[in-house]
This record gives structure tokens, sequence and C-alpha cells, in this order.
């Protein structure tokens, strides 16, 4: 058996269906069918029971998954441990990330790190940060959006004002009543808009909700004169200048989402993460 053997048993417990599982790690349903029957027969019990709607686990599975879960904390164990004794910076660095700061800012401080410790293994997680926040504990560094994961390290990265977009101007005195068009995201952030807007309804009035799953494709729509749009300054490079936008403000102080770097007191005596924390610490966002 090896590791990459358990993992795939944590993960088909953790999305439910082969063809989830097969689509969340990359490779074909066929093989993690086949990759899921030597591990039966290996065992000699079948771990997953298939139903048409999901997998179930088995007494035997139950056993199995359990035992699968501390063999990897095992292994994370003795790579971390190993990597603290040693004067190199090596080992495994797990990261869970925020979507949109994985897609705007992750790729440049990742590939600057991987440059300077070639010899570091990352294992990136990226998502809604409710979700990062449920798992936080299973990531060395967790980035997230929104409130600061409590019973953690939490250090600000930056505030991300909002603001709002349209193809059409933001009258004075005047109620505006417009299409609003959202994206999936957690509820702090639609927290801060709807409070923005209960503030504001005597001169902005949404007439429906728009909502689509990414940013991205809400910034389209918007472009396409669909409706209004909050967008937060750190994915609207181009847009200041081409649309109409006002800045959400309260009291006369702007609405941020706020970005946090969380980990696990202690967590930074593994170099390979005191590294990376150090460098992402260090950079300017906006």
């Amino acid at each position: 058996m090896k590791i990459e053997d358990y993992e795939l048993l944590l993960k088909l417990k953790e999305v439910g269906t082969i063809r989830g599982t097969a689509k969340a790690i990359l490779i074909s349903q066929p093989a993690v069918t086949q990759r899921l029957k030597y591990i039966e027969e290996y065992f000699g019990h079948p771990i997953f029971i298939r139903t048409s709607k999901s997998l179930v686990l088995t007494p035997a599975g139950e056993l199995i998954l359990d035992h699968a879960s501390n063999v990897i904390k095992k292994e994370k164990t003795i790579k971390n441990t190993l990597a603290q004794s040693s004067g190199e910076v090596q080992g495994s660095l797990s990261i869970a990330c925020s979507s949109l700061v994985s897609q705007r800012f992750l790729p440049l401080i990742l590939g600057d790190y991987t440059s300077a410790y070639p010899k570091v293994a990352i294992d990136l997680v990226t998502g809604i940060s409710e979700d990062i926040k449920r798992e936080h504990k299973n990531y060395h560094v967790c980035i997230i959006r929104g409130e600061r994961l409590k019973e953690t390290v939490s250090e600000l990265l930056f505030e991300d004002p909002l603001y709002m977009f349209d193809t059409e101007p933001f009258p004075e005195n005047q109620l505006k009543e417009r299409p609003l068009i959202s994206f999936k995201s957690d509820d702090s952030m639609h927290e801060l808009v709807d409070n923005w807007l209960y503030h504001h309804q005597e001169a902005i009035q949404p007439i429906k909700m728009l909502h689509v799953d990414q940013i991205e494709t809400c910034k389209q729509f918007m472009q396409q004169g669909l409706g209004m749009a909050v967008l937060p300054k750190s994915v609207s490079h181009g847009l200041m200048d081409d649309y109409p936008h006002i800045a959400l403000q309260l009291d006369g102080k702007p609405v941020t989402r706020d970005t946090w770097v969380c980990y696990q007191e202690g967590v930074r005596k593994l170099p390979q993460v005191d590294q990376f924390l150090s460098s992402l610490l260090s950079r300017e966002f906006l």
C-alpha cells in the first residue's frame, strides 16, 4: 500500500462518489475504480457499498479509513520532524487558500518560493473561505477572506475595499433601480453587501438578483450591461477607468473585505513553513 492509496480512500469518503473523486484528483474514473478494487483486494474486504447516490462505508471500511487517516498523520509527522531537524529547507508545505487569492496573488508567491526552496513539496487546496475554516487543522497555513480564524495565530495580509460597478451611471439624489449580480462566496461577503444596501436603500434598490458561480462571470455579466456588481479592488484592475463605480462606505469609512493568513501556534518551527510565512507577510498586495 502506498500513501497515495490511503489518500484516495480519504478522498472517496470526503467526496462520496467515484466520479466526483476522479474529477477532484484529475484522473479518469476507470483508474479510480481500478485502484479501489486493488485496495479492497489487498485488505480482503469491501470498503464501500456502491449505491445509486453515493458510496457508503462498510464496517470493515470504517476500520480501514481510520487506519488510513492514522497512516497519513504519522507520515506528515515524520516528514515535519525530519524537516525541522535538518538545516536545509525541505519537507512538505500544506496550504489552503481562498480562490480569489489563489488566482490573483498566489501563483507569483509560490513561483518565487519554489525557486528558492525546490525541495519543498507543496500541497495546495483552494476554495471558499468557509470550507477552509472547517478543515483548517489539516493545513500548515490557511489564507482566508472575511473574518479571522479563531483559535489560530491570525495576521492581516490586506484590506480589500469594495466597489459597486455598472455600465450605467450612479446619479446623485435619484433612486437607482437595477438588477444586482452576485457571485458564489461565503456568508460574510454577502452580509457586507446586504448591510451596505440596507443603509443606502434610498439611493440604490436592486430590482432582482442574478447569482453566478465565479467572480469572473460576475464581472463579465456586469460588463454586458446585465446589472450592478459589487467587486473587491483586488479584482477590479481595468474596470475603474472604463465603468461607472462608487466605493462602498459606512459612516465615512470604506467597507473592506479583509484577507488573513492563519496558522497553528508552533508551526513556524518548521523551516519550510516559516520561510513561506516570512515571504507572504513581507509582500505588498494592493
